[in-house]
């Protein structure tokens, strides 16, 4: 299947950037205690997004002399919100401020918007300025400038973490000094979802099977949204977190992502472990920002591996 970059792209995502710059971030900030610990205050955040639509997220930041280095984990597709991912070793908020951002739909962020999962990802597919991912970009671009007005994070080391997003608003925003990203579903997302049934590619196929004649539209609208395009904007340090080699996003297909990318880039293949692609990854990260005599912040159970 070929690929063109759409003509009018660069002038969609300047649009984008100029609704943003109308409106007031706005922020509210809100302690919260019981959320906090012995080595970092938690605080809730609301900001306001293009629509205008209000987000909340989370806001950790620890105790002691900063600035500290940041950790920026963009929306999800998925309703949960959490302060740090599922699995991630809260030791992190000792070392790190963190930033987890509910995009709109997400649960904090469910008013008035609520998303269904599946759904989301063809919710408003009629056209690229009707599409929810052009606000959730937004959002997710939002979260950013918000969180570079916070004084105690360390500009000169800040890492997006997450999926195809975390790229997303590296591409959009220089500030982003390391990316850490497991692309699902916004390369070549068409292509790559007639090939599989899983979730969450299999959305868009069976949209294109309920909707089959407006498969060249929909090419048309994802191009937007296309890693491929975003990716020559892309000047961070970037790890690409990519299926196994039979997978749908192997190192072989992320090959066009990665020669796409500006900056340097490490591709990492799943070992078919949770345990050791998350243990790669936190290596990754505190050896680009603290240097490869400091340990990884890890859960205990890993600890034995270090």
């Amino acid at each position: 299947m070929t690929v063109i970059k759409p003509a009018e792209f660069d002038s969609f995502w300047d649009d984008v950037d100029n609704d943003l710059a109308s409106i007031s971030i706005a922020p509210e900030v809100e302690y919260v205690q019981l959320r906090s610990t012995d080595d970092a205050d938690l605080y809730g955040v609301r900001i306001t997004s293009i629509g205008p639509y209000r987000l909340f997220a989370y806001l950790s930041i620890p105790r002691g002399e900063g600035p500290f280095p940041a950790i920026y984990y963009v929306p999800k597709n998925g309703s949960v919100h959490e302060v740090i991912p599922q699995g991630t070793a809260i030791g992190i908020r000792s070392r790190y401020v963190t930033f987890s951002i509910a995009g709109r739909g997400m649960r904090g962020s469910d008013k008035p918007y609520t998303a269904m999962y599946p759904g989301q990802l063809t919710d408003g597919l009629e056209s690229a300025d009707t599409y929810v991912y052009r606000g959730i970009i937004a959002d997710a671009i939002r979260g950013l400038e918000y969180l570079m007005t916070r004084p105690e994070v360390d500009s000169t080391r800040i890492v997006t973490w997450g999926n195809d997003i975390a790229v997303m608003v590296a591409a959009r925003r220089s500030e982003i000094t390391h990316v850490v990203s497991t692309p699902a579903y916004l390369f070549d997302t068409v292509e790559h979802a007639l090939k599989t049934s899983s979730y969450p590619l299999a959305e868009y196929s069976d949209y294109l099977r309920l909707y089959p004649d407006r498969k060249n539209e929909v090419i048309s609208i994802l191009s937007m949204y296309n890693l491929r395009w975003h990716a020559q904007a892309v000047r961070a340090e970037t790890l690409l977190r990519a299926d196994h080699s039979n997978g749908i996003y192997s190192p072989e297909v992320l090959a066009g992502l990665e020669n796409g990318i500006a900056g340097d880039v490490t591709v990492h293949e799943s070992e078919r472990s949770s345990f050791k692609d998350g243990l790669f990854a936190e290596k990754w990260i505190t050896e680009k920002f603290f240097g490869p005599d400091v340990k990884a912040i890890v859960p205990e159970h890993w600890r034995s591996t270090l």
